[in-house]
Order: C-alpha cells, then structure tokens, then sequence
C-alpha cells in the first residue's frame, strides 16, 4: 500500500514519520521545503503538488490547518481529486467543520474515492510516540480496511459513525479541552494571586475530581512559563469558531466555548497566535496582575 502525506507541520510531520518507521512507502508534500527535506532522508519520496502525490497513493492522508486549505488541496485545481484514481481512500486528519466534511467526501464520492474524517486529539507529544486518539468518520468498511494505518499513528482508534462525526467528535473534544485549559488558568490564578504555593497546590487536589489529564499536562508548563506549542492558540481558535459556526446552525448556545474562543482571539491580537493553549492563563494574569510561578526555593 503506497501511502501520501500531505501538512508535514507540527502534528504532520512526526505522523508522517512514524509510517515510515512502520516500512510504509510514502510520498509528501507541503509548501514547507525544510519539511519535506526532513522527511525524505527518512526514506519519503517528495511529491511536488497533492496531485503529484495522489497519482503515487493508494491512501491520502492530509493533516492542514483549515476548511478552506482542505478544500483546495483536495479539490482544486492541482488537488489530490486531480490525480487520484477510483478506489482511493482520502484520510483527512485536520480539525474541520463537519459540513465542510461532508460536503468534500460527497465531491469525491463522485468520483469513485473514499474519504473518512479522523481527526486527532493528543497534541504533538503523541503524535511524535504513535498514541493519538484518532476518531474517524465515513465508510466503516473503509476504516477497517485502513486502520492498520491509522494504528501506526494512533493508540485509541475510534470509529465515531458515518461521514462528518469524526470532524463532530473533535469539536466536543475541543470544546472539553480548552474550556478545562481555561478553568484551570482561572483557578490558578486565584491561588498564585492569594500567594499559596501552585506545586503544592497542585499534589494536593491531582488525586480528586479536580485531576485531569489537562491539569496534569499544562500546570507544569505554566510554572515553567514554557509556552512552546504543542496546541497552537491560532489553531485551537478556528477549531473554537468551526464549533460556534456548527452551533449557529443547530441553533444553540454554547455560552463557556464563545468565551473561551474570545480569549483566544484577545490572544492572537497580543502576538500570541503562536502560544501553546496553556497560554490562555495570561489573559487571567494580565487582568489579575499576578503571574502564575514556581515559589522560589
């Protein structure tokens, strides 16, 4: 099974990498040349266009940025639909709307290719050891047939349901994620701001409901002031605005999520688009003047 990778960025790129290590053949592509140079020492062969690696690929797998790259890399002018023959299997990885989801394995439905969405949930640590959580929407037929791939990458390899719920699944997780991110960023900063000590704070509630594997995998990089992104604040806004748009059209409010994705954006206007979520403690702290630290020794 020829296997293309096209968004070798922070998720992509060590995704792409553990199918190679997996003796996957594989052909990338991203507008990044650094990128594609890394990957092919690891044995890729470099695609030139999505329509280059789609003539190679019995499998296609994107990981981009938004709705509207996806949509041009898979169906524009140059795109995968271009090059890909009847019987391929597309496996979009990105955070999307689950509209736009829908509305791009319909257009390849027509001519003859698969597609699932499967989007991701772990962040780049995972994705660079093989354990993301991988939900997947479309053909379950398909999913079967290609998880083996899906294995390479991921740990908890989910059929969710037909096409779009993968791309729904991942907004609910978004919305748990960065909301838990922002009750956390709210409750350390009241404790930093009553001046108890944040560490010892932390081994005294981890053990109760209060623990989680966000309060286990951001506090240390708040006290650290470590705020290198593993989930960008830009990314984390569209996948924040995909579930607003999604809600408008259910016709419902999500009062916590709006909030959290205006914090967001209070960020990117900062400069701070290229943060870490964990980031999301400055908008606390800067209108508590307090910083959330290590108490020195």
């Amino acid at each position: 099974m020829n296997i293309g990778f096209i968004g070798l960025g922070i998720m992509g790129k060590p995704m792409a990498a553990n199918l190679l290590n997996k003796g996957y053949s594989l052909t990338v592509y991203d507008l990044n040349t650094e990128a594609i140079d890394h990957l092919t020492q690891l044995g890729a062969k470099n695609g030139q266009s999505p329509k280059e690696v789609a003539i190679e690929s019995d499998v296609i797998i994107t990981m981009l940025p938004n709705n509207a790259i996806v949509k041009h890399v898979i169906l524009g002018e140059d795109g995968i639909v271009q090059g890909a023959k009847a019987g391929t299997v597309v496996i979009d990885m990105s955070s999307i709307s689950p509209v736009v989801a829908k509305e791009v394995a319909e257009s390849l439905q027509d001519h003859g290719i698969e597609m699932l969405d499967a989007p991701v949930s772990g962040g780049e640590p995972k994705a660079i050891d093989g354990t993301l959580s991988v939900m997947a929407g479309g053909n379950e037929s398909v999913f079967e047939k290609i998880k083996p791939v899906l294995a390479c990458m991921g740990k908890d390899i989910t059929w969710v349901g037909p096409s779009g719920s993968g791309a729904t699944a991942k907004l609910a997780n978004q919305i748990m994620v960065n909301v838990n991110i922002a009750a956390m960023s709210e409750a350390l900063v009241l404790a930093a701001k009553a001046g108890i000590d944040i560490e010892k704070m932390y081994h005294a509630i981890r053990g109760g409901l209060a623990g989680s594997a966000v309060l286990d995998a951001k506090l240390p990089m708040i006290i650290e002031r470590n705020f290198k992104a593993g989930g960008r604040v830009d990314i984390n806004l569209k996948d924040l605005t995909n579930v607003m748009e999604t809600a408008e059209a259910f016709d419902m409010s999500l009062p916590l999520t709006e909030h959290v994705r205006h914090i967001f954006e209070t960020l990117k206007d900062e400069g701070k688009q290229a943060n870490d979520h964990a980031g999301i403690v400055q908008y606390y702290e800067k209108a508590a003047n307090v910083e959330v630290k290590k108490m020195p020794n």
